[in-house]
């Protein structure tokens, strides 16, 4: 590696504000803010508006659209227009 051309690899705490979540983990984003993290040490701190604590996918939170319904009510109101071809 070239020295002085990569950025500095630090430990950065990214927290969802959403979920009131945060993990300590390394990155190269840099911020203004820090925080004091568990350990006792201040690290700089990102704030990211979803995460897995907080994405309906990963909380459960889904919605499940009814397509078998929407396909009845389409066929009841236009009709089924012949068959494939």
């Amino acid at each position: 590696m070239k020295p002085g051309i990569h950025p500095d690899y630090r430990p950065v705490v990214f927290r969802d504000k959403a979920g009131d979540f945060a993990i300590l983990t390394r990155s190269t984003m840099t911020s203004s803010e820090t925080i004091e993290w568990k350990d006792g040490h201040t690290y700089p701190v990102v704030d990211v508006e979803i995460s897995s604590a907080s994405h309906p996918f990963y909380t459960g939170t889904a919605r499940v659209l009814d397509t078998a319904g929407r396909v009845e009510r389409f066929e009841r109101r236009y009709g089924r227009q012949g068959g494939r071809r």
